[in-house]
């Protein structure tokens, strides 16, 4: 009976310990935003979506063994900006479903 006292007691000073940790770190962290610190629109009004074709940026080929390519040799992106920008459209007379069980021909 005294241990499961005990053991109580250690729980309970526990729990407030926690929770005294946890209100000093809430009153380290910065006050929340002022309304005039928060985001607003570009004057120009939103941002739309911008769609561009891209190409796959190729590894450069090296010659011979002494010769390496290291990450920072690579672009920094897997793709760059296509310089034909038209969209590819569907042929007539060909399917347009992937899948679909058809022969495609009309």
């Amino acid at each position: 009976m005294i241990a499961a006292f005990a053991g109580g007691l250690i729980v309970v000073a526990l729990l407030i310990w926690a929770v005294r940790l946890g209100v000093k770190a809430k009153e380290a962290e910065s006050p929340p935003p002022r309304p005039d610190e928060q985001p607003r629109l570009p004057e120009t009004g939103p941002v739309h979506e911008e769609r561009e074709m891209r190409e796959p940026n190729e590894v450069p080929h090296v010659s011979g063994e002494e010769v390496r390519i290291d990450p920072h040799n690579l672009d920094p992106s897997g793709s760059k900006r296509g310089e034909d920008q038209t969209r590819p459209r569907w042929s007539s007379g060909s399917g347009g479903s992937f899948g679909s069980g058809g022969s495609g021909q009309k």
